[in-house]
């Protein structure tokens, strides 16, 4: 998978750098030619990280361009060029927005260079578009403890949206996001308090209150007050967290069972991890935090038992709905036990049709759901 280099055989003005450090490099892929390392430990981090994912898409990114002798073939191929350095945009922020989720931040930091690097080719050195990749490589700088390179990260994203007066909210709330969590970090909670508050203030303008979007905010903002012990505000926000992700997963459901969910609703791999690791952190309440009571942890155990349904894991699926299914039984007259057990039901088909080798059956509503739209 690699090949040795000559750094003092590079033709001049042609140096050979590191993919991750941007030292000197003395190794190169074999599998695509165009990337190097300065050492065995990068190139694996990269692979790991990244590079499986994206390699061939990088040879005709990172070639030289060919010669052509008519105009509109250069065109063709510097538009053919662009398509792929979005695609591999896309891809890479996709990918280290799912491993900063998953706290895998190590991991994430090659696919966070990448984003940034595409960004770069494509929008130049001062755009606004640069502004996502700044945050992902300060977040999972956050999240190893190396506050200072964090902070540089913010600055940069900072100043680059000070200067863009016509910022989307998407973005401000996103900036605003991560220096909240900078300041959880650095223990100044009062300063995360008030970029929380503008998160979900600006959240709240592009995607309303009740969004999915603006309950990360909610959700960072809990973890602020467990911290300065105020367990009842605490309780309030996980509540309203909760609440949010079961409304919209039952939503998603309902239109996955009518096959009517569109490609826009559907999670990515990124969105996913966050659903995950947000539900999962309510659900196995923290230390020194009250014990919730069962129809919270029902509704949360079955927003984990549609949310892996969806992502096409009836057996983790089945896992949560049962754990739902126990925490409705201590709960009288829960409003929850008939959609569960339809979940149970929808994650057994899906299963067994999984173990015999059948195609995924499609899900048609129940005689139950055509009665109750009747009405």
């Amino acid at each position: 998978m690699s090949a040795k280099i000559n750094p003092l055989a590079n033709p001049k003005g042609a140096n050979k750098v590191c993919e991750l450090c941007e030292e000197p490099a003395y190794i190169q892929c074999t599998k695509c030619f165009v990337t190097f390392y300065c050492g065995r430990e990068h190139q694996d981090d990269d692979w790991i990280a990244i590079h499986q994912k994206v390699c061939q898409l990088l040879i005709p990114v990172r070639t030289p361009v060919p010669y052509y002798t008519l105009e509109a073939e250069r065109e063709q191929h510097c538009t053919q060029i662009l398509e792929r350095q979005k695609l591999l945009m896309e891809i890479s922020q996709m990918v280290a927005e799912k491993k900063l989720f998953e706290k895998r931040h190590k991991e994430s930091l090659p696919a966070a260079l990448l984003s940034l690097r595409s960004a770069m080719d494509i929008y130049g050195t001062s755009g606004v578009q640069l502004v996502p990749a700044y945050l992902l490589l300060a977040e999972a700088n956050i999240g190893l403890g190396n506050l200072s390179p964090a902070e540089q990260y913010l600055t940069w994203a900072d100043w680059t949206v000070v200067r863009t007066p016509d910022c989307s909210r998407t973005v401000r709330n996103k900036l605003h996001r991560c220096m909240g969590r900078l300041f959880i970090v650095k223990g100044n909670l009062e300063e995360a308090l008030f970029h929380l508050a503008n998160d979900i203030y600006y959240a709240s303008e592009e995607y309303g209150q009740d969004s999915i979007v603006t309950c990360g905010g909610y959700f960072l903002m809990a973890d602020v007050f467990f911290k300065q012990g105020k367990m009842d505000i605490v309780n309030s926000l996980y509540t309203e967290v909760a609440n949010t992700w079961h409304s919209h997963l039952s939503k998603l459901l309902e239109k996955h069972i009518e096959n009517t969910i569109t490609p826009e609703e559907s999670f990515d791999e990124a969105q996913q991890a966050e659903a995950d690791q947000m539900l999962r952190s309510m659900l196995d309440v923290p230390d020194g935090c009250p014990e919730q009571q069962p129809d919270q942890s029902a509704a949360l155990a079955h927003s984990l038992g549609m949310l892996w349904l969806l992502d096409k894991d009836p057996a983790k699926a089945l896992e949560f709905g049962k754990r739902a299914l126990l925490y409705s039984q201590l709960v009288p007259d829960c409003s929850l036990t008939e959609p569960i057990q339809r979940l149970l039901q929808l994650a057994e088909e899906d299963l067994n049709a999984a173990n015999k080798g059948w195609p995924e059956l499609p899900h048609y509503p129940s005689a139950h759901t055509e009665n109750q739209k009747s009405t």
